[in-house]
């Protein structure tokens, strides 16, 4: 009887232990998978990512196609290019009505009619900049 009381006393302290051979290397053989994963996991996600961003740009390149063809097709239109030329260039058609700004005067008159602003059309550009600096000069000099 003695020696089933040694043996029993004898396994209970020799405990089994935490860390067996087999659990590092199991633990080991997961690390060495996850780390032999993660490289294309990690490629894998960037490739999804960018094809989103391309995805993203190709709509709005689209979107862009599709302003620009109406842009293009009103601007074929005559009544559109008319309209652009009188807003944006000042045209006006024979008939209308005209009114310019000179120095803050109104001057009034049919397109067409509108006298030549002035013996200042025939200076050259040179004796135009120093006549405009002498009217400034003479502007700035206070009065007393």
């Amino acid at each position: 009887m003695r020696r089933s009381v040694r043996s029993t006393a004898a396994t209970a302290v020799r405990r089994r232990p935490l860390v067996t051979g087999r659990a590092v290397l199991l633990g080991g053989l997961v690390l060495l998978l996850a780390l032999t994963l993660a490289g294309p996991i990690r490629q894998y996600l960037a490739g999804q990512a960018e094809l989103e961003q391309l995805a993203a740009e190709g709509r709005e390149l689209d979107q862009r196609a599709v302003e620009l063809r109406e842009q293009l097709e009103r601007q074929s239109d005559p009544v559109y290019a008319e309209r652009q030329a009188r807003e944006r260039l000042t045209y006006v058609l024979p008939g209308d009505r005209l009114v310019v700004v000179v120095d803050g005067e109104a001057v009034e008159g049919d397109a067409g009619t509108l006298a030549s602003a002035g013996p200042d059309e025939e200076l050259p550009w040179y004796e135009n900049l120093m006549q405009s600096l002498a009217d400034a000069d003479a502007d700035a000099e206070p009065s007393e």
